[in-house]
């Protein structure tokens, strides 16, 4: 089962200059319960702006720059390759992003895990629409914002329609 994992605002926005739109400490502890003890798969441009590597969890990175090395990861030059050894490792394989990496992997994948922000902000990157017609919600949690979370959002699971 490969699944992407995003949190996008209400118009597909994800990042602006390779930061995360929100500070959502529920949607932080939702992120590390469904992917810890999985690999989990990004471009480097992702793993950049996280810093380090994701504690118990093998972190893969996509990247065509072949002179880059960072200790704790694994290094890889396709998503193809990073998807292969992730599924030698685990059968649950997380994809968490960025945009390009989303764009390239949204036909591949089982499952999307989303977290809706209700908001509109100011962004330069964007998750793909998700098409209906492929892709079916089979649960939605919400929450509303409080002193810690700043806006309201939903986690949101889709899977794909049969057949599709």
């Amino acid at each position: 089962m490969t699944t992407i994992v995003v949190a996008m605002g209400e118009k597909n926005e994800i990042g602006f200059e390779n930061q995360l739109l929100w500070h959502l400490p529920k949607d932080l502890k939702h992120f590390k319960e469904i992917t810890s003890g999985h690999p989990v798969i990004m471009g480097r441009k992702t793993y950049e702006s996280i810093g380090k590597p994701l504690p118990n969890r093998t972190n893969i990175v996509v990247s065509r720059k072949t002179d880059w090395f960072e200790e704790g990861i694994l290094i890889v030059g396709s998503i193809k390759e990073a998807v292969k050894f992730a599924k030698k490792i685990d059968e649950e394989v997380f994809i968490i992003g960025g945009g390009k990496i989303y764009e390239q992997t949204m036909d591949v994948v089982d499952k999307l895990e989303v977290t809706l922000v209700k908001a509109d902000l100011e962004a330069d990157t964007y998750f793909p629409k998700i098409d209906l017609k492929i892709w079916k919600k089979v649960n939605e949690v919400c929450h509303e914002n409080d002193e810690k979370n700043q806006y309201d959002f939903c986690f949101q699971t889709f899977e794909k329609v049969d057949g599709k």
